[in-house]
């Protein structure tokens, strides 16, 4: 919105680039966000099934087998993997074999791992929609100046107060110095919006040579 009010003077303009900017701005993050978190889940979910007897057994189990014969299978795989660590160390004599013995005692499969499974749906509509509840601050700073300056102003004084804010919240729930943290989101969002305005604002200056002529 700023590059827009760089380069033109006109009101509606500038508030149909903002709502241009925050659709788009909120499909691009919930791509984004699927994509990540499902590349996320792809990996728990491998990871989970490696490391899952059960899974691991009811793959090679025939079709039509009982919950009976996985539970059966999964004891023997459990049990015959003792004779291999006896062969190295005995239980009764190394503290190092207990450790291990213990670890692979508590380490049964949970059938509730798969609940805590990352959703891809649920985060890219958490992150269109949080991206496109944001926008609407600039948007409402825009809508209420008619007057340029005013307006231009407008946008980054509101911009500036929502980025303190939102750092602040990041910050606090998070754990982290609050005063580092809005420093550094208030110098990345001023940097960004006098990037954007500063290289718009020469087609505003040629915009105004070619009327002269």
């Amino acid at each position: 919105m700023l590059g827009v009010g760089a380069a033109k003077e006109d009101q509606w303009l500038m508030i149909v680039s903002g709502l241009a900017g925050a659709l788009a701005g909120a499909c691009s993050m919930a791509a984004g966000e699927f994509v990540s978190v499902s590349a996320q889940r792809d990996i728990e979910q491998t990871t989970i099934d490696k490391c899952n007897p059960r899974s691991q057994i009811s793959n090679k189990q025939p079709q039509g087998a009982t919950l009976a014969d996985s539970d059966s299978a999964i004891n023997g795989y459990v049990e015959s993997s003792q004779p291999k660590f006896e062969q190295i160390f005995s239980p009764h004599q190394s503290p190092f074999m207990k450790v291990i013995a213990q670890d692979r005692q508590g380490s049964r499969p949970d059938n509730n791992m798969e609940a805590t499974l990352p959703n891809p749906y649920k985060a890219a509509g958490a992150s269109g929609l949080s991206f496109l509840c944001g926008s609407l601050i600039p948007l409402l700073s825009a809508m209420a100046f008619s007057v340029k300056k005013l307006r231009v102003v407008g946008i980054v004084v509101v911009a500036s107060i929502a980025l303190a804010v939102f750092g602040a919240m990041g910050a606090r729930f998070g754990g982290s110095p609050v005063r580092v943290s809005v420093v550094r989101v208030l110098v990345g969002g001023w940097f960004a919006m006098a990037v954007t305005y500063g290289l718009l604002k020469p087609f505003d200056r040629d915009h105004k040579g070619l009327e002269a002529h």
